[in-house]
């Protein structure tokens, strides 16, 4: 079986991003903002590796690939979040943010269900 490509491209990006806004936290932005992109990219990084394995990983089947796309997309939506709550002072955004955890918490727990539902093969 194949890896999932484009959810291979996605989770390239999504690490691609994160160290852009890595950089920027580091480099450009003031300490309150700082917080919020570092926090933000850290994540999303995180999440890009996950997606990555899930792209890669082609036994654990669609739910493997469900749970790589809910975590590429949940890293995505919470960075975005918090960047725009730092770069362009948008408050409403903090209510969008939790919306990204519960996607990346649903992924691990997908990903543990796809795990566990693996047959192991017999000796």
């Amino acid at each position: 079986m194949r890896g999932n490509r484009a959810l291979a491209a996605f989770a390239a990006l999504n690490g691609a991003m994160a160290v852009g806004l890595g950089a920027f936290a580091a480099h450009g932005a003031g300490p309150a903002v700082k917080a919020l992109l570092t926090t933000g990219a850290h994540y999303q990084m995180v999440h890009a590796l996950l997606a990555l394995v899930c792209a890669l990983w082609t036994w654990v089947g669609r739910m493997g690939a469900i749970a790589g796309w809910l975590a590429a997309g949940g890293g995505l939506v919470f960075a975005l979040a918090l960047s725009s709550i730092g770069l362009m002072d948008l408050a409403f955004m903090g209510a969008v943010a939790p919306i990204g955890g519960v996607l990346m918490i649903a992924a691990w727990l997908l990903l543990a269900g796809a795990a566990l539902r693996l047959s192991t093969p017999s000796a």
